[in-house]
């Protein structure tokens, strides 16, 4: 997110932002609501990424001046912490659960990785993020209900479903520029070849044997959930 302003510390009040919605700090109440111009600096970012998302660019998506906004967002920093929990409202905080904390946690994990590829900048921000909101608390309410057969702590299973949104977030990351990196076949096959070369060499035993194993399907979604079960059936109930 291109900064406009780097004066001072960006930084916001929890109670202020989360429990006062849609009431502006100061000044004359504007046009618009803080949802619109949430709305509007998602779609920006999904459909430009965050460095599109400035002040300025929210503002004239929804008609307003720079400076009210302002009265809504104080800082770009909050503005996102916004839209985090904006596209957290994708995700469904009731779903039934089926008591098999392992099987929960998969879908979970794979909730939360097809809201981050409509969101491709959501990976990336959720590392800024420094409170939850509504959506996001209403979602973690959930992973905990589901938690709550391991018979583990409460500072566990908070750490169990920290441990799971940090692995989607990264492998989403890594999908994503492997994603934009297929739209080069050549590099991919001279990749293949200097392996192919590299395991020939007879240094390289360990890797010869990996590279010479059947193939395994290498759909994205296939990929995610072979990653993700060695995850999940590892986790124990011991701290």
């Amino acid at each position: 997110m291109t900064r406009e302003d780097d004066s001072g510390t960006p930084g916001h009040d929890p109670q202020q932002l989360w429990l006062s919605p849609g009431q502006p700090r100061r000044g004359r109440k504007p046009a618009f609501s803080r949802e619109a111009i949430t709305t509007a600096a998602v779609a920006l970012a999904d459909a430009e990424g965050l460095d599109s998302v400035t002040m300025r660019r929210v503002a004239a998506q929804v008609g307003a001046g720079v400076m009210s906004l302002y009265s809504y967002a104080p800082d770009k920093d909050t503005l996102l912490e916004l839209m985090i929990d904006h596209v957290s409202g994708e995700l469904p905080a009731s779903a039934a659960l089926t008591g098999d904390w392992r099987t929960d946690l998969k879908t979970i994990a794979h909730l939360q990785r097809s809201n981050m590829l409509r969101h491709p900048w959501l990976p990336a921000a959720l590392s800024t993020r420094r409170s939850l909101g509504p959506n996001t608390l209403a979602f973690l309410e959930h992973a905990l209900a589901a938690l709550r057969p391991t018979g583990l702590d409460g500072a566990a299973k908070l750490e169990i479903f920290a441990q799971l949104t940090a692995f989607v977030a990264g492998h989403v990351s890594h999908e994503l520029t492997q994603a934009a990196a297929a739209g080069s076949p050549d590099r991919a096959a001279a990749e293949a070849r200097y392996l192919a070369t590299v395991a020939a060499d007879g240094h390289h035993p360990e890797l010869a044997e990996a590279l010479s194993a059947p193939a395994r399907p290498l759909t994205p979604e296939a990929t995610f959930t072979r990653f993700l079960n060695r995850l999940i059936d590892g986790l124990g109930t011991d701290d």
